[in-house]
């Protein structure tokens, strides 16, 4: 009942009386706890003779017997544990355990009396955490005074010792809260925030307190032990069957030992899925407790939704606009978890990625995290980035289907039923690594954040304050998970077969293409996964194999030798593995396009034109990827030039930066520019040639002008004005969208001078897409006397 692991509170070290708080279902229950303090149980535990009085761990005999006591009594809480069987040395209910009609972990009434003269071992009488009644009104002091609420307090309190206790024997994987509705209920800090809103809002505060807890059970997670097992062994088989996960499981000692001390807010890519079983999987195997997975309503349909809130999902709307009750609770039910040392999840790009590299972030739930943080319900949080990468996804035909226009298959039986189905194929490796962890308190706190308001007296400049170190925040967090984040086998053939335009290779040509890559990988030591297995011609043929199964990749073999192409309308498939990986060659493809720039340029102003372009390029794409400060930047691209030329410093001096580093980055083998930033900057050229063509005066309507951006791009397609599917994107469109708004090309004062920024707008795409054209040309791989 208290926090602190030591057996018996020190001032508890002579108590004049004890009383046993017994929590028992059923009389079996009460014979074992009686027998077991007859026989001197707490004597034994707590080396005290001190008269026990037994009383029910219930808030109506606990606020009628005890609240009201003068004496200073120790409080003990006690109950007995039942166990499943031991099979294979663990202890975990199964699908089996279900034949005989009773949770091993809750047996009925006959088959405790069974258990207990069969399999004594299954059973143990346990004590949780004691405390002295003094302490428990210091704890509570809000709720003290009221015997009721006191009385509620004391059960809640005696119902978390009791599970302390008993996941010191079954693991920290089986740590569920109990009775969290309840004490938010109970919280006087909670209610008056509920009158306060009342007050503003004109509602009554009986209608607000109505809400409150209607939202509160709606969102709240009821985990279950029993259905948290059974779950996992009946989930586990979509994802154990498909890919051998690969996960760096020594990392998460350290993530252990900081759970110790501060809730932890796991915070996935998110690519498929099946990342929550994936990732859940691995923190259940090394004794981690169950997250609580935030994520969308659009996934609590029967029976999914309702085996999920047992096992940890919590279901958030996904918009609640002006609700502000709604909001109270989210923010306290947050607050409530973290306080109490809970872990969190949620996927914080909003939804999975439908290009295959990371989305920009959302920034609601880090909201609520940063908010709890400032009204010190909590010290501190400790965010961890996570990566999952998967060689193949059976799910990405949807996905691609999306971009071109197709609807969304709404959830439900059928489409679980189809989804599951679609998992029975092998498909490679799924990679789970984890990033540094990241202090929420100091991280704010570096990025600007007041946390408590000093020096600030304007409350626009609080708000704008913590608003810019939440987004700062999540930028670090998205940076974390590109870091760790492996090139696949899949990541990097794709890659390169994209790259080479309406042309077929052999397996010796894709190899030749594939090797200086791989050494630029191996030498900056980029993670990656097994892409040693492309060096020689087995390994690539079983890749391109698996592709051709996948219909990413077709092979014609009614020739002198097999020849491996992208399949016709798979390029947005062939994409997603590609922008798995991609973050690792932006920098690299930004320095090619600087550099066929900078040769553009009167001699003497080469140097210039060359660092101006590099800028101007990383503003275009800061809406695709997630770019660091100038100054660092800066550094990145030195030092990404450096391995093109190591002579780069004393050419700068001399003034020769043109045709000589041109012919450095031809003889490193490859080009990045054409296979990285192509469709990315196409999809922009769409954007804007429509934005050119429509009367500026008109408001523009995002869905609308995406949806007119999707025919019109098909178009383009087919006239050969773009170079690949992949660029008729309506994410990337949308990515776009933001772009041209971000330089105020949506709407203006003056409609003359805003028609011209949009045609100087499309100018600057139109010399881009050369310079990318050109280093295609200058590609190896694109050369057929090269190969």
């Amino acid at each position: 009942m208290l926090d602190h692991d030591s057996r018996l509170p020190e001032a508890a070290t002579s108590p004049g009386s004890v009383v046993a708080l017994v929590d028992a279902a059923s009389r079996v229950e009460r014979e074992l706890v009686g027998n077991w303090l007859i026989e001197g149980g707490i004597a034994q535990e707590f080396g005290t003779s001190a008269p026990v009085t037994q009383l029910d761990l219930d808030a109506e005999a606990v606020a009628t017997r005890l609240v009201g006591r003068r004496d200073d009594p120790l409080v003990v809480p006690v109950r007995v544990l039942w166990l499943p069987p031991e099979r294979d040395g663990v202890r975990r209910t199964t699908f089996t355990d279900l034949a005989t009609l009773s949770n091993p972990r809750k047996p009925n009434k006959l088959l405790q009396r069974r258990l207990v003269k069969k399999a004594p071992d299954r059973h143990l009488v346990l004590t949780g955490q004691p405390a002295r009644l003094s302490e428990l009104r210091a704890n509570n002091p809000d709720v003290a005074p009221a015997p009721e609420a006191f009385a509620r307090a004391i059960v809640r309190a005696g119902i978390v010792a009791l599970e302390r206790a008993e996941r010191a024997v079954i693991g920290d994987r089986y740590k569920v809260p109990r009775l969290v509705a309840e004490e938010i209920l109970d919280s006087r800090e909670f209610l008056r925030r509920l009158d306060a809103i009342a007050e503003q809002t004109g509602a009554s505060e009986r209608e607000v307190h109505r809400r409150a807890e209607k939202a509160l059970r709606e969102l709240v997670a009821a985990q279950s032990r029993l259905v948290s097992d059974l779950f996992t062994q009946a989930m586990r088989p979509i994802h154990a069957s498909t890919w051998k996960v690969d996960s760096e499981e020594h990392g998460l000692d350290r993530l252990r030992a900081l759970n110790r001390r501060y809730p932890l807010v796991f915070l996935p890519s998110h690519r498929s899925y099946v990342d929550a079983f994936v990732l859940g999987d691995i923190l259940a195997r090394n004794d981690f407790p169950p997250n609580h997975v935030v994520g969308g309503a659009n996934l609590s349909f029967w029976p999914i939704g309702p085996i999920a809130r047992r096992t940890g999902t919590v279901f958030i709307r996904r918009s609640f606009g002006d609700d502000e009750v709604y909001k109270a609770v989210v923010e306290e039910y947050f607050a409530y978890l973290l306080a109490k040392r809970f872990n969190l999840e949620w996927y914080f790009e909003g939804g999975r990625t439908r290009t295959g590299k990371l989305r920009p972030p959302r920034y609601g739930l880090l909201n609520y995290l940063a908010a709890a943080l400032r009204s010190k319900r909590i010290d501190d949080v400790m965010l961890i980035p996570v990566s999952i990468t998967y060689e193949r996804l059976n799910e990405i035909g949807a996905i691609a289907d999306e971009q071109t226009g197709g609807s969304k298959k709404a959830e439900g039986l059928t489409w679980l039923a189809r989804y599951v189905r679609n998992q029975q194929h092998s498909a490679g490796h799924v990679y789970v690594r984890f990033g540094s962890p990241l202090s929420a308190r100091e991280r704010l706190a570096v990025h600007g954040d007041p946390l408590q308001a000093h020096g600030i007296s304007a409350p626009e400049e609080i708000e704008e304050s913590e608003h810019r170190a939440v987004q700062r925040l999540a930028f670090e967090v998205a940076v974390g998970i590109n870091d760790v984040t492996p090139i696949t086998v899949n990541a990097l053939t794709t890659l390169v077969l994209l790259g080479v335009h309406e042309r077929a290779l052999t397996r010796d040509e894709l190899r030749y293409a594939i090797a200086p890559v791989l050494g630029y990988i191996e030498g900056r030591d980029l993670p990656r996964g097994e892409l040693a297995t492309l060096r020689d011609d087995h390994g690539l043929a079983v890749v391109l194999e698996q592709l051709t199964v996948a219909k990413v990749v077709t092979v014609y073999r009614g020739g002198l030798e097999p020849v491996y192409s992208i399949n016709a309308g798979a390029h947005l498939e062939a994409a997603f593995y590609r922008n798995s990986a991609v973050h690792w060659f932006v920098n690299r493809a930004i320095l090619e396009l600087a550099i066929l720039t900078a040769v553009e340029a009167p001699e003497g102003d080469q140097l210039r034109a060359g660092w101006e372009a590099a800028y101007r390029l990383r503003d275009l794409l800061k809406f695709e990827f997630f770019f660091p400060e100038r100054t660092e930047f800066t550094s990145q691209l030195t030092a990404e030039m450096l391995l093109v030329d190591q002579e780069w410093h004393r050419r700068t001096a001399a003034g020769t930066v043109g045709a000589e580093i041109l012919a450095k980055l031809a003889e490193s083998g490859f080009m990045m520019a054409h296979r990285v930033l192509r469709s990315f900057f196409d999809a922009q050229l769409v954007v804007a040639e429509r934005l050119a063509a429509h009367d500026p005066t008109e408001t523009l309507d995002k869905k609308t002008f995406i949806d007119e951006c999707l025919t019109v791009g098909k178009q383009m397609l087919l006239q050969q004005r773009l170079h690949s599917p992949e660029s008729v994107s309506s994410e990337l469109f949308g990515s776009a969208w933001k772009l041209a708004d971000n330089h105020g090309l949506l709407g203006g004062d003056d409609p003359d001078e805003l028609t011209a920024r949009r045609i100087r707008f499309g100018a600057e795409l139109r010399a881009i897409s050369a310079r990318i054209s050109r280093a295609a040309v200058l590609d190896p791989s694109n050369r057929l006397d090269a190969l």
